[in-house]
């Protein structure tokens, strides 16, 4: 039987056992996110061959799953809210489902477009509800250590889209590829159906509703810190799923003549690096103040790392840039303990809900802005990658500059 919770009571509190059984189920939704966001990098060059798409429009195509993704944020922390973690979840994710199995079988670009726009609605709570069921059922010391984890586990869902999905496009074509992601997505859905089940405790005494809902989260954006942390966190992510999600094939192919299998093994490699990432920077996280000077550190070393591939055309030393990168971005884990610590409590769901859409309308602006770059370029006779990459160490730069000097949280806010 599921374990529904951890002394066999509905409204009691999970035992650690149970919890970890829990979060762990939910991860496998990450890892299916992880997946469906990061195909373009494989299926970028077969959908620019089928429907003749300019680096623009591949930009649109990948950004449309990150838009929808991020738009849905405050819908899906007002979900968590009314409905809990298991309900909002298993709601959303049919969605998804049904938007890969609609980009299978699209035969123009809008309709491709529209898939990725359904798996990202879908997609949209796989990351939050694992957030905010650590922020309530794991100890506050306990959260960027187990984030990390959950971000290391959820990563697993990007080796698939590195060889294995090469293969399989290469083998059969990028049709079969999303069919596979459909099937995976399904199992995904039946393993949270029957592991999570939070208790009754976990969900707030009185119910707020949605218009009182949606107007507490004007009272994040009334807080002077907010804006950098936000800024900053549009960059970050971005940066890493924009080169690997997208521009890591066409850099290696266009680049360097890698084939699409060689292509992915790259894209594994750097996967497989990213993983380790995340727990490593959990262990290493700091408090407070000491914790932003490190995220600004970290994040100057991450965007001159972007500008040194970006002028760099040797295979080897780009392909090394590139593990750099994946390994550096597991200092995002310490975005969210620093979005943990700055608000209170009765905020905190709703404040990882506004940094994930934050973060992920960061991406959708970030690969259609890359995409722009990219063709204009090209059509000045540049080099695209170049255009692509150094327009990401830009933005990162901003982010960095944002952060550093708009208002820090005050060192009393109320934590938990």
């Amino acid at each position: 039987m599921p374990p529904s919770s951890g002394t066999g009571k509905d409204d009691a509190p999970l035992t650690p056992r149970a919890a970890w059984v829990m979060v762990l189920a939910l991860c496998v939704g990450v890892a299916l996110s992880q997946a469906f966001r990061t195909v373009g990098a494989i299926m970028a060059s077969p959908l620019q061959a089928d429907f003749h798409l300019s680096a623009q429009a591949l930009g649109i195509f990948s950004g449309a799953f990150h838009f929808a993704f991020g738009a849905m944020q405050l819908f899906m922390g007002i979900g968590i809210d009314l409905h809990g973690v298991r309900r909002t979840v298993l709601v959303a994710f049919p969605v998804a489902i049904a938007g890969a199995l609609l980009s299978a079988v699209s035969s123009s670009y809008l309709v491709l477009v529209a898939g990725q726009a359904l798996i990202g609605v879908g997609c949209a709570p796989a990351f939050l509800v694992c957030t905010v069921f650590i922020a309530r059922h794991f100890p506050p010391a306990s959260f960027a250590t187990v984030s990390g984890i959950v971000l290391a586990v959820g990563g697993l869902g990007m080796l698939a889209t590195g060889t294995p999905l090469a293969w399989l496009v290469q083998a059969y074509s990028w049709r079969a590829g999303f069919l596979v992601l459909a099937l995976a997505a399904a199992l995904a859905w039946l393993a949270i159906w029957y592991w999570v089940h939070e208790p009754a405790s976990a969900m707030p005494g009185k119910r707020e509703s949605i218009p009182e809902a949606i107007r507490q989260f004007g009272a994040l954006f009334a807080m002077p810190h907010t804006l950098g942390i936000m800024v900053l966190g549009a960059v970050t992510y971005a940066a890493f799923i924009s080169l690997r999600g997208l521009w890591l094939g066409p850099l290696m192919m266009e680049r360097h003549g890698y084939s699409l299998v060689q292509s992915g093994n790259v894209a594994l490699a750097v996967s497989v690096i990213s993983l380790f990432g995340a727990p490593l920077f959990g262990r290493l996280d700091r408090d407070g103040a000491s914790r932003r000077r490190w995220i600004a550190i970290c994040c100057l070393g991450y965007a001159g790392l972007f500008a040194l591939i970006a002028v760099l055309h040797s295979a080897w030393l780009d392909i090394a840039g590139m593990v750099l990168i994946g390994v550096l971005s597991g200092f995002i884990v310490w975005q969210y303990a620093d979005v943990r610590g700055a608000y209170p409590a009765t905020l905190t769901g709703r404040a990882m809900a506004v940094f994930t859409m934050a973060m992920f309308l960061g991406v959708a602006f970030m690969q259609w802005g890359t995409g722009v770059a990219a063709s204009v370029a090209a059509a000045h006779g540049g080099d695209p990658l170049t255009a692509v990459l150094g327009t990401i160490a830009v933005l990162l730069v901003i982010g960095i500059a944002a952060f550093a000097w708009l208002p820090a949280p005050k060192p009393e806010s109320p934590r938990s």
